[in-house]
């Protein structure tokens, strides 16, 4: 399958340009001396900037919002949403969710699809078949999509495209990008399933103009998204932010990494229902079970659940002492059962959090799993804006 999109680039001849996309794209609209007030540039290189973007038909202006500056209307402009679409896709262990997002990474369709198997070759053939039903969709919308986001759980290069590890699919070095490239023709943008969120949030949600910020993820896994000044933090490896495998209790439960007493081994999904099962002698078939028998009292099963809690909150207060944020956002499927442990989170992140960390805003943010996949569609439409190098790449490949 060979999308029909012609290859298109965006019209950013400087890292100004970028910028002050980026500014309208997430703060807009805005009059252009107010993207020069936010970015630090002069009014001149502002206007300079905005006009290739109306001429190319990114950003249009807003003729019946004028705002009076210094005496005379000034039109702001923003983003127009539907000038383009991108797909994006999170793969789990078991199905795959797809959206179709605008330009301005507004969800317009979304899909789910069941993985019979979680090897390379059938997972790249559900995507193609799940891309093509995304790219059948977009026909009506009458633009093109122009690029593909997928998001994948564990160690992933995404300058190279290639998933270095991820326990979840128990791949290894597969170069995702380059493959589903070749069976989408879309440029193709793989990241962290967590870093791809982190960016979403701090393009379109409640990272929206903060400088340092964290996401943290509950549920199959204990994730983290570090933004530190206005970056996302990969690391020097890719596994920046792996706050599940901090250790907290050396006598604690076995981890799938080897360690002992990781949070992620006393807090996610699984490690919750084996330690109710194991304590109780509850026969517990899944998470909603598990939280149904909390909720209706069942001894000893709120008790696994407050452990949870305490071991998140000292996963938080990891993060607060040793970057700082200004807002630690708590995200992810396991949010269900909030609230039998936001007591536990809140007081042991307040008595381990160092000093002015303990400032930190901690705010949870319930989010469907279709909310994976757009951020997903976000590192597309990132890489698209910013023209990454690995992004040029699969465009030259889906000219040959």
């Amino acid at each position: 399958m060979q999308s029909t999109s012609p290859p298109e680039a965006f019209p950013a001849q400087t890292p100004a340009v970028t910028q002050i996309f980026t500014t309208v794209l997430s703060h807009g609209p805005l009059t252009r001396s107010e993207v020069a007030e936010r970015t630090g540039l002069s009014a001149a290189a502002v206007t300079k900037a905005v006009r290739p973007l109306i001429e190319a038909g990114y950003v249009v202006e807003d003729t019946d919002e004028a705002r009076r500056a210094l005496g005379r209307p000034a039109n702001p402009v923003r983003v127009d949403g539907g000038r383009a679409l991108f797909a994006g896709v999170k793969a789990t262990g078991d199905e795959l969710i797809g959206v179709l997002t605008d330009l301005c990474c507004r969800i317009r369709v979304a899909r789910h699809l069941p993985l019979t198997a979680p090897a390379p070759a059938a997972v790249l053939a559900a995507i193609s078949e799940l891309v093509r039903e995304l790219l059948t969709e977009a026909e009506g919308f009458g633009v093109p999509v122009l690029g593909l986001g997928l998001a994948v759980s564990g160690d992933v290069d995404r300058t190279e495209g290639v998933v270095r590890y991820s326990p979840f699919l128990e791949w290894r070095d597969v170069a995702l990008g380059e493959l589903a490239n070749s069976v989408t023709g879309l440029p193709v943008t793989v990241e962290n399933d967590v870093r791809a969120l982190t960016v979403a949030e701090q393009w379109f949600g409640a990272g929206v103009g903060l400088s340092d910020f964290a996401l943290v993820t509950v549920g199959a896994g204990i994730g983290c998204g570090l933004v530190v000044h206005g970056q996302v933090v990969a690391g020097a490896h890719g596994v920046a932010g792996e706050i599940g495998h901090v250790a907290i209790d050396p006598a604690g439960p076995m981890c799938r990494c080897g360690n002992r007493g990781c949070v992620e081994a006393i807090a996610a999904d699984q490690a919750i229902l084996a330690r109710i099962s194991e304590t109780t002698g509850a026969a517990v078939t899944d998470s909603l079970h598990a939280v149904d028998l909390a909720r209706r009292g069942h001894p000893g099963v709120r008790e696994v659940y407050a452990a949870a809690g305490e071991a998140i909150g000292r996963g938080i207060a990891t993060v607060a002492n040793l970057f700082g944020p200004e807002r630690v956002i708590i995200s992810g499927e396991g949010l269900a059962a909030y609230d039998l442990f936001a007591d536990q989170i809140r007081d042991t992140f307040a008595a381990y959090a160092f000093g002015s960390a303990a400032q930190c805003d901690v705010q949870t943010r319930p989010l469907p799993y279709e909310e994976w996949a757009r951020g997903a569609a976000a590192t597309a439409i990132q890489s698209f804006i910013r023209c990454d190098t690995h992004q040029r790449r699969t465009k030259v490949l889906s000219r040959a």
